[in-house]
This record gives C-alpha cells, sequence and structure tokens, in this order.
C-alpha cells in the first residue's frame, strides 16, 4: 500500500511492504525531514500488484483481439461456402422432386448428375463443421471480453482518473526515493524494545548464543555456549531450525576455557574472554585455530568488574554497524565502564571512551550505531537506563523499559544484521525485537 503526499521540504508518506514499515514524518526547526522507520530485516518490495494485474489484462485483451480479428475473416470465408451451399442444396431438392413425380423416367444420365453433384458438397461438410467450431470459440471469447471489461472498469475506479503510463512513472519515482531513503537507515537511535520471543529452553541458568552479523543472509548458522566458566565446548547448528531441534552439525574444543558470557561470533571466528585473565582471543571455526589474542590494559577480570549478576562478566566484547567494541572497566577509571573500539583482525585498541557508570551497578550492555546502551538490572523491572554516544562522547538517561520474561538476563546482545537483541534469560534462549528512530536528510537540505 503506497501513499504521498509532498508539502514542501516536509515528505510525508506510508509504504508498507514485508519487513518495512516508513510511517509519519515531521519537520524540525532546521527544516529538515525527519521520519521514523521500523526496519526489522532489510528486503526488498515487490511491485504494486493492482498494477501487474491491469498490464497483464491489458495484454491479454489485445491477444485475444488479435485472434477474434483472425476468427472474423475466417468466418466471412466460410460463410461464402454456406451461401453457396444453399444455392447447390436447392437444385438437388428440384431434382430430387423430378425423381418422386416421374420414377420410370429415371435414366442414367439422371444418377450420374446426382453423383457429382454430391461428390461438390463433400469438402462442404469439414467446413461446415469448422464453422460451428470457430461460433463456439467466439462465443466464448465475447464473454471473457465482457468479464474482464467488468474487471478493467473496477481497477479503473480504484486507480481514479491518472492515466496507466502516468501512474506507473509516478511509482517509479517514488520507489527510487525511498529506496534513497531506505539507504540512510543504517543507524538510529533506540527508542523501544519489544518481545521477547522465546525460541528455546535449554542449558544452565547462565550461558551464550549467538548468530553472525556479518554472514550472508543464506548463512543462519547459531553457536551456542553453556555456562560462563570452566567450559570449552562450542556447539554449532546449520539453521536456527536445528537449533530448537536440537541437530548439532558441528563441535568445537577451544584451547582456552572461556570466562563470562559475553562472547561473539563476527565474520567467521569466535571472539572471547580468556579464563582468568584480561586477553581477548579471536578463534576461527573454519581453520580451527587461534588467529589472534590480546591483552585489555588494565581492564579488570575475574569478578573485578563484573555486572550486577557477577558470573566473571567483567569484559563484554561485541559489535554494532560500526564494527567491535569491548566494554569494561578499569582502575584508573574508578571502577566505571570504559568502551574501546578494536580492530577485528589484530584486536588492537582504536580508540577509547571514559564513562561515568558504575560497571558493577550495570545489569548489562550493548552496542546499537556507536551508542552505548546500559540496562540498571538483571532482574525484573529492568529497562535501558544510561546512553553513551560515542560519536559526540556525551550521556543521556532514557527509560526504555523491556520484559524480563525470565527473571535473570545473563547475556544480552545486538546483533546488526538482523536488528535484534540476542538474550540468555535464566536458561532461555529468546530474542527482542528494537525500534530505531531514524533523522532522514532530504536532497532540500542544506
Amino acid at each position: 500500500t503506497l501513499f504521498l503526499q509532498d508539502t514542501g521540504k516536509q515528505l510525508l508518506f506510508l509504504f508498507i511492504c514485508k519487513g518495512w514499515q516508513v510511517y509519519s514524518s515531521a519537520q524540525d526547526a532546521d527544516g529538515r525531514c525527519i521520519c521514523t522507520v521500523v526496519a526489522p530485516e532489510q528486503s526488498l518490495c515487490s511491485r504494486d500488484a493492482k498494477s501487474r494485474q491491469l498490464r497483464q489484462l491489458l495484454e491479454k485483451v489485445q491477444n485475444m483481439s488479435q485472434s477474434i480479428e483472425v476468427l472474423n475473416l475466417r468466418t466471412q470465408r466460410d460463410f461464402q461456402y454456406v451461401m453457396k451451399m444453399e444455392s447447390q442444396m436447392k437444385g438437388l431438392r428440384t431434382k430430387f422432386r423430378q425423381i418422386e413425380d416421374d420414377r420410370k423416367s429415371i435414366m442414367a444420365r439422371n444418377f450420374q448428375e446426382l453423383k457429382d453433384k454430391m461428390d461438390e458438397l463433400k469438402p462442404l461438410i469439414p467446413v461446415l463443421e469448422q464453422y460451428k467450431t470457430d461460433a463456439v470459440l467466439i462465443s466464448q471469447f465475447k464473454e471473457e471480453i465482457r468479464n474482464l471489461s467488468a474487471v478493467l472498469t473496477g481497477i479503473q475506479e480504484e486507480l481514479g482518473a491518472y492515466d496507466y503510463d502516468e501512474l506507473y512513472q509516478r511509482v517509479l519515482r517514488l520507489d527510487s526515493r525511498l529506496r534513497n531513503c531506505m539507504g540512510k537507515l543504517t543507524c538510529g537511535k533506540l527508542m523501544k524494545i519489544t518481545g521477547p520471543v522465546t525460541i528455546k529452553t535449554s542449558g544452565t541458568r547462565f550461558g551464550a548464543w549467538m548468530t553472525d552479523p556479518q554472514a550472508s543472509t543464506r548463512n543462519n548458522r547459531v553457536w551456542y555456549m553453556d555456562s560462563y566458566t570452566n567450559s570449552k565446548i562450542v556447539r554449532e547448528y546449520k539453521t536456527m531450525e536445528d537449533f530448537v531441534a536440537g541437530v548439532v552439525s558441528r563441535t568445537y574444543s577451544l584451547p582456552f576455557k572461556w570466562e563470562g558470557t559475553n562472547h561473539i561470533v563476527y565474520n567467521g571466528s569466535l571472539y572471547y574472554n580468556k579464563y582468568q585473565s584480561n586477553i581477548i582471543v579471536k578463534y576461527s571455526f573454519e581453520t580451527g585455530s587461534v588467529l589472534a589474542q590480546r591483552a585489555l590494559e588494565f581492564a579488570g577480570f575475574h569478578n573485578m568488574y563484573p555486572y550486577t549478576w557477577g558470573g566473571f562478566s567483567d569484559i563484554d566484547v561485541m559489535a554494532d554497524e560500526l564494527g567491535m567494541w569491548v566494554v569494561y572497566a578499569t582502575n584508573q577509571n574508578a571502577g566505571n565502564i570504559v568502551i574501546s573500539q578494536i580492530d577485528p583482525d589484530t584486536l588492537q585498541v582504536l580508540k577509547t571512551w571514559n564513562t561515568e557508570y558504575s560497571k558493577r551497578n550495570a545489569g548489562e550492555s550493548f552496542m546499537i550505531c556507536g551508542t552505548l546502551y546500559i540496562t540498571n538490572s538483571h532482574l525484573s523491572g529492568a529497562k535501558v537506563y544510561y546512553a553513551f554516544s560515542t560519536k559526540t562522547s556525551t550521556y543521556e538517561y532514557t527509560d526504555i523499559p523491556f520484559h524480563n520474561q525470565y527473571f535473570h538476563i545473563s547475556m544480552l546482545d545486538y546483533n546488526a544484521r538482523e536488528r535484534a537483541l540476542y538474550a540468555w534469560n535464566n536458561g532461555h534462549q529468546v530474542i527482542f525485537n528494537v525500534t530505531l528512530f531514524h533523522v532522514i536528510k532530504t536532497d532540500d537540505d542544506s
């Protein structure tokens, strides 16, 4: 469904297709067009169904009109044969009457003449049969055209008085503008968290599960790491359906045990905190080997600065639309949260931001578009309470509640590909949907 209204710089439209919703815009004090987009999954919208139907019907009517013209020419030709047959039939009727009046005068010549007349009529019999068939076909075509005309009239009334080509070009122009708009929706501000959807119930109270945000849409592998310590076993599932059914495709034994539940899979490799250390390990699932490991300078570990629930959750590796991050705390920052952006290949710290939010008072945290969102608890009543923007190095207090259905969250991680939060909620693997607010600059913006 598609509606459009242009009012100067302000663009107001509604476009609904599978997986996208673009609705109501406003104009801010600077004259910029602002619209809100809910985009759970990027996908292409299909062409308008009524336009396709109208085009197909017009083509069909054109084809049938050509067929009827051919049949009409054939019918005129056959009609001439019928007229000739009628004349010959009258002649035969006269002959038969003569034979009836005077049977004794029948001569061999009369029989031969009669035979010749019958031979002339034989070729006309198939013509008559074809004429009957064509007449039925024409009748069927006429009925179908009447039905199509009614459908076309209904579609024309729905589309209004617009010329079809003009309407089609307007749809193309709007589609192009909308696609340009969608191309700018890579990032946004968190406005709402809905759900959760419970995918599976398994494992202990604490653990981690994830998909790869860098993988293609055809790659839906799931990785599963039960418990927060004293384990090296990672289970892989080919699809989400296999994960739900418990069909394991591969099992990996890591070279080092992990600590905490804040691991991620990124571009085919697992990133995790090495047991009893502040070392981050990059492990390749493809080669089954460690590609890199690096100590996070001054970072507290082994329950020095964990989240509120404990569980050796001192170091949290995460990723978003802008790359890879690690969240931790240091003595130098008085136990408050530190954010570092790291290189996914070398694990080298690229840039660091110090916040004033105590790591021990944070329930969980996750990054979206370069902003760290922190929850105030891992228990019931938890909400996103604090947000720190690495773009502006500023923070704000927020009030974004979410439903902690199973009362104890030990892992909360954002997946940029799916625009969703993966969570481990007291032995339940769940997914939360997020709503992002987008500010879109139009071409008219200066």
